[in-house]
């Protein structure tokens, strides 16, 4: 007896192109296949047509906010920070070139990758002291408050209810 045997008998899963869920269906392979293609990078590393996506970590303190992103291979050189207004963009270049050379082999390797971050800034920073710093392939970005944002800056007591 086949091990077919005892397994039930399932209907074919071909997709019919018409019918009402079959745009559903589409989707939802896509959103399938798009997350096993992500797991399978590390996540500082993930990459779609080129493009970086690193870890971003935003914290405040009672003097700045700080935002940490994870560029490991990137240099300094290639990392470009702006401030416009109200927004904070953090644009960086990875390039990345190996060779070998055996007594029977060459082989070649090239990749590179780019990466662009804007944020909207909080009222009451200071876009004129805004410090970057580069790090063992993290970048820190520190963004200090005015005086007028720490003064006008209070904590609210939350309470139990009954």
């Amino acid at each position: 007896m086949s091990l077919q045997s005892w397994l039930p008998s399932w209907p074919s899963h071909r997709r019919e192109e018409e019918g009402p869920f079959a745009e559903l269906h589409k989707q939802m392979d896509e959103l399938f296949d798009d997350w096993a293609r992500t797991m399978r990078a590390p996540v500082a590393a993930r990459r779609e047509t080129g493009v970086l996506r690193p870890m971003i970590d935003v914290s405040e303190t009672d003097d700045a906010f700080k935002i940490i992103a994870e560029l490991p291979g990137v240099e300094e050189k290639d990392i470009d920070v702006t401030v416009s207004d109200d927004r904070l963009t953090i644009k960086a270049e990875k390039h990345k070139e190996t060779e070998e050379k055996g007594e029977h082999f060459h082989r070649m390797e090239r990749s590179y990758g780019t990466f662009e971050r804007t944020m909207t800034l909080p009222r009451g920073v200071d876009t004129e002291n805004v410090d970057a710093e580069m790090k063992n392939g993290t970048l820190t970005v520190t963004i200090p408050k005015t005086q007028s944002m720490k003064e006008h800056t209070r904590k609210i007591q939350v309470k139990k209810s009954d």
